[in-house]
């Protein structure tokens, strides 16, 4: 191998880590959405029934 290809390797390999690491951490801190869209009012859709055609 070159060095140059080398060097792309090991860009390659810590852009990918450094990203898995970073997003983690950010995982970490803030696990959870604090602000939500309005609207999403639990409409209880699961409780009906499946809808059927006749064909």
């Amino acid at each position: 191998m070159t060095g140059v290809a080398i060097g792309f390797l090991l860009l390659s390999i810590v852009l990918v880590w450094g990203g898995l690491v970073a997003s983690s951490i950010f995982l970490s801190r803030r696990p959870d959405r604090a602000d939500y869209p309005p609207g999403g009012i639990d409409d209880h859709r699961e409780d009906a029934g499946i809808i059927e055609h006749d064909t």
